[in-house]
């Protein structure tokens, strides 16, 4: 994609947290600071030299910051020879063109990071149209930083701009254009890929999706329990795409396991559809397994974080949820035997590490039991007319016996409430 110049290698940075103090919701700054650190690092290119947090009683609507705090910085940019600022929160067109003149270096906010780092993560066709058009969306809001040595050049009332006017409306409408077009292309995928998924209900296999917050370990539990090549290192948004693989539980049904791009908080609302279409999975997962990164100090809040957000994809109690919690061979051994015992006080959590394979094999063990519990036998009479009917439960593989009688097939299934409740609908 690259609208920005962050792909140029060892460009130095720095990052700025402001830290609003009006902002009751606000996490802890050294957390939200560590955070967008681990944003940046996750960027290829940059030398990230390190970061401040700047206290901000109010945002200056011009300048972010005021002008006395804006020259301090200065300082210590010159001084790093730092070339891009990025800015852990929003920051306007104009605070943006600013901000740059005043200090000679490149800009970016969250938005522009985290779209940079979708645009270099997204793997399928469709994570990479989403990402697009939220590129194309975000950059519509900013054409003016772009035009702003045209000058309107004619009088009168105002109704017939100058050529800085007008250039800004013609690229808005190339990229109105463009959008319509990414559009079109994103139907066609989404259809395909509904198709896919029509084809892997068919399929009897429960769905296992792994959600989290980003950086918690998802693809590395998923690569040990699959034994596939997924990307997993330890950076924000490793993975931006769902992967999905078979898996045989030792002690129960083969399952599709689903890894998915990590969660994170305060998503800019130009990546929430690109976000959504890869969680497109989760709603249709018959268990949902919450991996939580539990050395981390904000594991509370990234938690809240992750629930929240399923909360609003329509995920409900009915979905059964496990809370896997992660990397505890990161964690000292005195803090370890407390969360032990902290989790075995806990309904359907429990502690592992997916780089040693600790506690693993008691969590695949809850799955299969969940997996299992509600199953039952029942047996059904279809007149000869509900060929159809009868042909989605073979497809399900849940008939375990048939026999052919005056009045038509005598079937003994045996399937969960679910199951039963997709053929009621058929």
């Amino acid at each position: 994609m690259g609208f920005t110049e962050t792909e140029t290698p060892d460009t130095r940075a720095w990052v700025l947290h402001p830290d609003i103090k009006s902002d009751r919701d606000r996490r802890e700054a050294h957390g939200a600071l560590e955070e967008a650190l681990s944003l940046a690092l996750a960027l290829p290119g940059l030398e990230v030299l390190g970061g401040t947090v700047v206290p901000l009683p109010k945002p200056h609507p011009g300048m972010l910051f005021g002008s006395g705090k804006i020259e301090e910085l200065k300082q210590q940019l010159e001084k790093d020879e730092i070339e891009l600022v990025l800015i852990d929160g929003p920051v306007t067109p104009v605070q943006q063109r600013n901000l740059e003149k005043a200090w000679g270096v490149k800009l970016l906010d969250r938005t522009g990071l985290i779209l940079e780092i979708f645009s270099d993560r997204a793997a399928t066709r469709e994570g990479v149209l989403q990402v697009e058009m939220a590129a194309l969306s975000y950059q519509r809001t900013r054409l003016v930083r772009a035009w702003t040595h045209l000058e309107r050049q004619r009088g009168g009332l105002g109704f017939v701009g100058g050529p800085g006017e007008t250039q800004i409306e013609a690229d808005r409408r190339a990229i109105d254009e463009q959008l319509v077009r990414l559009r079109r292309q994103l139907e066609k995928v989404v259809k395909t890929r509904e198709l896919h998924r029509k084809a892997r209900a068919k399929v009897p296999f429960p769905i296992v999706a792994l959600v989290g917050y980003t950086n918690a370990g998802k693809s590395t539990l998923f690569n040990r329990l699959t034994g596939a090549e997924v990307m997993a290192k330890d950076m924000l948004f490793a993975t931006l795409d769902p992967t999905m693989r078979a898996v045989k539980l030792s002690s129960g049904p083969e399952v599709i396991l689903s890894d998915t791009v990590g969660f994170i908080s305060d998503l800019p609302t130009e990546l929430v559809a690109a976000f959504r279409a890869t969680l497109e999975e989760v709603l249709a997962a018959d268990i949902i397994v919450h991996v939580r990164d539990i050395s981390h100090s904000e594991s509370e809040e990234q938690a809240k974080d992750v629930r929240d957000i399923l909360a609003s994809l329509g995920i409900t109690d009915e979905t059964p949820q496990i809370e896997l919690w992660n990397k505890i061979d990161n964690v000292d051994p005195d803090e370890a035997e407390a969360l032990q015992l902290r989790a075995s006080r806990q309904d359907d959590t429990f502690v592992a590490s997916a780089i040693t394979g600790q506690g693993l094999d008691a969590f695949l063990e809850d799955v299969a039991m969940k997996l299992a519990e509600g199953i039952r036998e029942e047996r059904l009479l279809l007149s000869y007319e509900d060929g159809r009917k009868r042909a989605w439960l073979f497809e399900k593989g849940l008939v375990s016996e048939e026999k052919q009688t005056e009045d038509g097939y005598d079937l003994l299934v045996r399937w969960s409430p679910t199951d039963a409740a997709k053929f009621d609908s058929l």
